[in-house]
């Protein structure tokens, strides 16, 4: 036995025994951490990258995973990767990370990645409520869940200040106000991390240091378009605030963002690649020790500032301005190349590998590096969680308007008439009757999603991201102010970004709006079932000429918000009510070869028949960049991905066809 392999050794020794007998090639290895598919070792990965197997062969031993069925296939799959890796001579076990996995979305891309785990509000609605201790909770949460499959990175909490109304970004912030933000941050790191990292820990790597929120014109700098981040303001400090606090709780890593600063003291690059904000303020005035890891691909992609330099020169930047490790990224050899030549030293990957060794041994990786398969799937999504996580959105919803007295005034009474856009029959159950016009009904219910530009080429990555205006197209007002004008109406919006709700609040009886819940969790509380406990995490901005107006980096900078943050009612003398009994279900009819919503996209894909019908109907479909990862999930789930492009003439003639096999 190496002194490294003996857990009753202080941390340190072990560490700077294995240190001494990493080969150069194992210690570049440590510095790298791509994405990885769930699955087959041998298979491809996304975007042209090497095979899991391959990843491992490069001695690569962190890895971020994306979609995945089940608990146990997760489980599996990292026990299998954890055998190979410990196969190479020194046995470095496998750092598996994920982004957030947690939070019920109407994103059908963010969802994706959801798979077994229990879903809760988005970061946004947990600032809705306010309480650090429920979002300690929820962290633990996710770390006992984690821990059953083998995760034990979290690359969250995304601890950025939403300061640019128009960012696509918001949904996964704790919203603009710092104190906030910092406050509920650190109880997520706490609950994730403990008071210490140890073996019962997930790492958390929080996001995107020093604050991504201040982007000129909303714009996201995963695109050339959104580089830039702008300080008109002076108020660069005020988004350290949240990171100043991460790091006085302990937070493990630290990821800065894709952004450029403009017009400040430090270089106009990337914040990867910027030494004065990686070593100059966060290593010596912050006292952060930590890992930095880069966001993902800004050697080969997000490389802003340092577009003119090589891939080999912008990796040497990058390692000079203070980074341990390239998310992303797999290209070893370069690194290994620059040390042969001299172009870096191999003491500088010393100082990172380190930090990279040291938190698997805090971890426990080398010494427990497998988890009980068979007990993932009674640890992950659990009833209790999943009821407490239905719960938490419900409590998130917030009211801003509430109708005096008539039949939309929350909470709304039994036995109505409805007119129900966004919310079926079953979502009401024997709670209401569901009418076919507003002419027909007692009241109309309107569950709305904050408005987007579509951006990008169907199925691609910038397709997904949320951007640009905020208001309402002027025919949809029309429409929805008609319905207003016909019955008396109640709009529930979801917000991922501070809509413009003027004109809708104008027209409205009531007005709630939530920061993602299922429509089992807005029913509850539209029927009083459960109260709306949100206040705004945001102000929500009176028109877009008051959004463009507003500095980028200055909070609450719009002029004469609609409504302003911490706006939100409580229903008067509120007793809950009792859920109606379910309604029973029809019995099926009976069905051709497949049930869309239980058949999967992968069953479906790999049947000619099936295959040659969705060509037909959506040929860019089948070569959408995340169906690989997809191929588990229903059809039905998986035809949301393309939503954005699809008529609703095409997906009904899809399922048609599809339903005569």
């Amino acid at each position: 036995m190496y002194p490294y392999q003996d857990a009753t050794l202080p941390i340190d020794q072990r560490v700077e025994d294995l240190l001494t007998r990493l080969p150069l090639e194992d210690k570049a290895g440590l510095m790298f951490q791509p994405m990885t598919g769930v699955g087959n070792l041998d298979a491809p990965n996304l975007f042209g990258s090497p095979s899991t197997r391959e990843f491992l062969d490069r001695r690569i031993n962190h890895a971020n995973i994306l979609f995945a069925r089940s608990a146990r296939e997760i489980a599996e799959w990292h026990n299998a990767v954890q055998a190979e890796a410990l196969r190479h001579p020194l046995g470095i076990p496998v750092t598996i990370s994920t982004d957030p996995r947690h939070h019920f979305t109407d994103n059908p891309a963010t969802a994706l990645v959801a798979g077994p785990f229990s879903q809760w509000p988005e970061p946004l609605g947990f600032a809705a409520i306010g309480d650090a201790d429920l979002v300690a909770r929820f962290a633990d949460v996710v770390r006992r869940e984690y821990l059953a499959v083998g995760i034990r990175t979290a690359l969250h909490p995304q601890i950025d200040l939403a300061t640019e109304p128009r960012w696509a970004r918001q949904s996964s912030t704790f919203g603009e106000d710092a104190d906030l933000t910092a406050r509920l941050g650190v109880a997520y790191i706490r609950g994730l991390q403990g008071e210490q990292v140890g073996p019962e820990s997930v790492s958390a790597m929080a996001k995107h240091f020093p604050g991504g929120g201040a982007q000129k014109d909303g714009e996201d700098p995963h695109f050339p378009y959104g580089r830039e981040q702008v300080y008109p303001g002076g108020r660069f400090d005020y988004h350290l605030e949240p990171f100043r606090a991460a790091i006085a709780a302990g937070v493990s890593q630290l990821m800065p963002y894709y952004g450029m600063p403009i017009g400040t003291e430090h270089e106009e690059v990337g914040f990867g690649f910027n030494r004065s904000v990686l070593t100059d303020l966060l290593r010596d005035r912050l006292g952060f020790d930590g890992i930095v890891c880069t966001d993902w691909g800004i050697l080969s992609n997000t490389c802003w500032g340092v577009e003119h330099l090589s891939y080999e020169q912008r990796m040497l930047k990058a390692l000079d301005a203070g980074v341990d490790q390239f998310g992303g990224e797999w290209r070893t050899d370069v690194l290994v190349g620059l040390v042969t030549a001299g172009a870096v030293t191999e003491e500088r990957l010393d100082t990172s590998v380190r930090r990279l060794l040291r938190e698997k041994f805090r971890l426990g990786l080398f010494d427990k590096p497998y988890v009980d398969a068979d007990r993932a799937d009674t640890v992950v999504g659990t009833a209790t969680a999943r009821a407490d996580g239905l719960a938490a959105q419900a409590a998130a919803h917030t009211l801003l308007i509430n109708a005096a007295d008539g039949p939309a005034r929350l909470p709304l009474g039994s036995g109505l008439r409805i007119y129900a856009e966004g919310y079926t029959a079953a979502d009401l159950g024997a709670r209401a009757t569901l009418v076919e016009s507003p002419a027909e009904a007692d009241v109309a219910l309107l569950r709305l999603h904050a408005p987007y530009e579509q951006r990008g080429e169907a199925g691609s990555v910038e397709s997904f991201f949320r951007a640009g205006s905020l208001a309402f197209p002027a025919d949809e007002i029309l429409r929805i102010r008609a319905i207003c004008a016909t019955v008396p109406t109640v709009v529930s919006v979801y917000l991922d970004r501070p809509a413009i709700l003027a004109e809708i609040a104008d027209a409205a009886a009531s007005l709630v709006v939530n920061f993602g819940a299922a429509p089992e969790a807005s029913v509850q509380v539209l029927f009083g079932e459960a109260e709306p406990l949100g206040t705004l995490p945001f102000d929500l901005p009176s028109s877009m000429a008051a959004v463009e107006a507003s500095r980028p980096d200055v909070p609450f900078d719009t002029a004469d918000p609609t409504f302003r943050f911490g706006d939100g009612l409580r229903y008067l003398s509120w007793t809950p009510s009792a859920a109606p009994p379910p309604v029973a279900a029809a019995a099926a009819a009976p069905t051709g070869r497949y049930d869309l919503t239980t058949t999967t996209f992968g069953t479906l894909l790999d049947d000619p028949d099936a295959r040659g019908i969705i060509v037909r109907h959506v040929p860019e479909l089948p070569e959408h960049p995340l169906i690989d990862l997809a191929r588990g999930l229903p059809f039905t789930a998986v035809l949301d991905l393309a939503s954005g492009q699809l008529d609703t003439g095409t997906a009904a003639a899809l399922k048609a066809d599809l339903a005569t096999l």
